[in-house]
């Protein structure tokens, strides 16, 4: 029979609590995992999702509104408002253009649902003011506060959530970069996020702000991503807690791609992966996911929470044999 340290390396991650601290509220995470749902206002989305591609002329603020809206009855914790493309090629917004696109979604959401907790998805540290000030929770800065030299004092001044994320490079270096050794993949996130966190707090940012994300698929190419899930749990190491993003991402679709025929979607080619990984991530300690599909997601983090749950018993299970 195994010993009980044996036992315990077999185990699954640990899940760490904390009190989030947002804008005007605090979100407790760790219990069980909660959901962000992603709303792209954008015509160019990298997984086709661009809520502007598919809603006609002036009824596009009002659908995107229905939609975050939707996402809340669906069991949605936050919901995520993005208006500016960061697939390669995609072509740079201004501040002002990203906050035409975002706010009317923003104000009409809040009108609607004024407790629902919003976060803005942007790297401009105008953009985020203006919509902190409109009444987003939480900023969620996918440059992890680099592409806006304003944006850690501007976050410190108004005082909200931050989801940092690391981010290798920029989109229009990343087909382009030198790739990672397999074993450099992990400690490049780790050293990168750590580094990110203490200027983040030299700047005045209250860590108990902070969520960090590894940034799947930012600046990580194709199987580096696997690499990185892999070691996900030992991120915890960071002391902060852990946001992923697996949504309908490419590395999923080309791991599954050689057991698939016909002519999907990128959408529907991934979706399945995207709830294997989501299992995964849970059970590495994820403590929020970021996703498009709500209800696979949900049902994902209702089985990957349950196993969390079960775990403790059976560790001590193990010691009264060992006894």
């Amino acid at each position: 029979m195994g010993n009980v340290s044996t036992m315990a390396r077999m185990s699954l991650a640990a899940r760490p609590s904390y009190r989030w601290k947002l804008r005007t509220r605090t979100l407790e995470l760790g219990e069980r995992t909660r959901l962000m749902a992603i709303l792209n206002l954008t015509p160019d989305s990298f997984s086709g999702d661009g809520l502007l591609a598919r809603s006609p002329g002036e009824h596009k603020i009002d659908a995107s509104i229905d939609a975050a809206i939707a996402a809340l009855d669906g069991g949605a914790d936050i919901v995520d408002l993005g208006a500016e493309s960061t697939r390669p090629g995609a072509t740079p917004l201004t501040s002002a253009q990203e906050q035409a696109r975002l706010l009317p979604v923003l104000e009409g959401l809040l009108r609607a649902r004024p407790q629902a907790i919003v976060s803005v998805d942007t790297y401009h540290a105008e953009t985020a003011r203006a919509a902190v000030l409109a009444g987003a929770e939480i900023v969620n800065d996918v440059s992890g506060l680099e592409w806006d030299n304003t944006m850690a004092a501007t976050i410190a001044e108004i005082s909200c959530g931050l989801v940092m994320m690391h981010t290798r490079g920029r989109p229009s270096e990343w087909r382009t970069q030198p790739r990672l050794a397999p074993a450099d993949v992990l400690p490049v996130v780790f050293a990168g996020l750590c580094e990110r966190l203490i200027s983040a707090e030299a700047a005045g940012v209250a860590s108990e702000r902070i969520v960090a994300d590894p940034g799947f698929g930012f600046g990580k190419i194709d199987g580096e991503n696997m690499f990185l899930l892999a070691g996900l749990s030992r991120l915890h190491e960071l002391g902060r807690p852990l946001l992923v993003g697996l949504s309908r991402k490419g590395f999923l679709g080309n791991t599954v791609q050689p057991l698939q025929s016909g002519n999907l979607s990128a959408a529907d080619a991934r979706r399945i992966a995207t709830t294997a990984a989501n299992v995964a991530a849970i059970l590495a300690g994820a403590h929020i996911l970021r996703v498009h599909e709500l209800q696979p997601a949900r049902e994902a983090a209702a089985i990957a929470d349950a196993i969390l749950a079960a775990e403790y018993p059976i560790l001590e299970q193990a010691v009264a044999f060992d006894a």
